[in-house]
């Protein structure tokens, strides 16, 4: 008997769940409504390279002809407003109902606002969705100042992106340091140095006291006493889980929605996965959620092993970039707040990694300009072996021969 799913997210981790069930070769029916007009595509270049190229367009995951071609149905421009687990059906806007055997959420995340700029500017913006940045980028070709509020990846890439565009970018950060929440002291330290050399003014633990605006445009703001001009504002400040949808239907949701590790919900009919998901982190020992693609793409994978009857706890390794300008930051492992840091390399070379470890195993890794490093330190995190500081912290000593002498 054909088994009927219901994917309800048309990013990266619903469309890598279709993927993952075609290439199966199991018969399914699979529907994927997104509320999106546009075929799923790769959102990371939305900050940097959608905004440069002179003829941009969607970096598309999969071509139409991949799911009409294996009887996948997209209903694009669709938004799923109930969820009825007794009935296992979805309601859409449009009134219909889609019944469903397995639903699978992919709901994935909308971007945090400040109360400040939430009217309805014509020039206020965040950046979520292809739509975004396409009316982003029509504004940025004829705007001179660029005002991004928030110090994170997102607003360090916008940044980035801003200056070699020529722009004069001002960027305000509340928080006392860039990434806060996602990276070290060290790469912080280092970021807000590179970001202040290209041009960009960066200003920490500071906010937007008030705006000046008229006809829908916010032509200036004021930090203090201090006015700024302003032809474009990018708000970029997190994001939230969107889990309305679960919540309402009874799911538990705690920051996201609870899954276990084979990503099922408090529903058996029901799976989550990506962004919108709070999961049991194996290597930690509590529960996490994380924004990025990789997660979306390995969490879709462990969701269809579920589905298929071949359940397989997660435990992939998280790993996450971030291009701004010309420094590529890459992390992995999701280290505890007692692990210990060092620093390998020299930031003033821009080229380094801070690596941290609990007693002699390393647990993650963030590299700047250090692809070899990266490679290696997910090696040695997953392998989870005991290895010498005093070796990996040394620059001398390619951190592939510190993995050889371990493996």
């Amino acid at each position: 008997m054909t088994k009927k799913i219901v994917v309800v997210g048309g990013g990266a981790a619903g469309a890598q769940f279709c993927a993952s069930m075609i290439d199966s070769k199991e018969d399914v029916q699979l529907v994927l409504v997104g509320s999106e007009p546009h075929l799923p595509y790769q959102r990371p270049p939305l900050s940097k390279t959608y905004l440069k190229d002179p003829s941009p367009g969607p970096a598309l995951l999969r071509a139409a002809s991949f799911y009409s071609d294996n009887h996948a149905t997209l209903r694009l421009s669709s938004t799923v407003k109930r969820l009825n687990l007794q009935g296992k059906n979805v309601e859409l806007d449009s009134g219909e109902s889609i019944t469903y055997d397995m639903l699978v959420l992919a709901t994935g995340t909308h971007a945090r606002t400040l109360p400040l700029l939430t009217g309805d500017y014509a020039n206020v913006f965040t950046l979520r969705t292809l739509d975004d940045a396409v009316r982003l980028r029509e504004q940025m070709q004829v705007a001179q100042n660029v005002l991004i509020i928030g110090g994170g990846f997102i607003g360090l890439e916008l940044a980035a992106t801003s200056v070699q565009l020529g722009k004069a970018v001002t960027l305000l950060e509340a928080a006392p340091r860039l990434l806060g929440r996602s990276s070290s002291p060290e790469v912080s330290a280092y970021l807000l140095n590179k970001h202040r050399t290209t041009g960009v003014d960066i200003r920490l633990q500071t906010v937007v006291d008030r705006i000046d605006a008229s006809n829908g445009i916010v032509d200036g703001v004021w930090v203090g006493s201090q006015r700024l001009p302003v032809d474009v504002i990018v708000v970029g400040i997190g994001a939230v889980p969107n889990d309305a949808l679960a919540r309402e239907a009874g799911l538990e949701c705690a920051n996201g929605i609870v899954v276990d590790e084979f990503m099922r919900t408090s529903d058996p009919s029901v799976l989550a996965i990506g962004d919108c998901t709070a999961f049991p982190s194996s290597t930690l020992g509590y529960r996490i959620r994380l924004e990025s693609v990789q997660n979306a793409n390995d969490q879709a994978r462990c969701a269809a092993r579920t589905v298929l009857g071949k359940p397989e706890p997660y435990t992939a390794l998280p790993w996450f970039w971030s291009d701004q300008g010309t420094v590529r930051i890459q992390i992995a492992g999701v280290p505890g707040q007692e692990h210990k840091r060092v620093v390998r390399g020299d930031p003033a070379q821009d080229k380094f990694s801070v690596l941290y470890f609990d007693g002699d195993v390393l647990t993650a890794v963030e590299s700047i300009n250090s692809t070899a490093d990266h490679i290696a330190a997910r090696k040695l995190i997953v392998a989870g072996a005991g290895i010498p500081l005093e070796r990996a912290m040394n620059p001398a000593v390619p951190l592939k021969e510190v993995l050889s002498s371990v493996a």
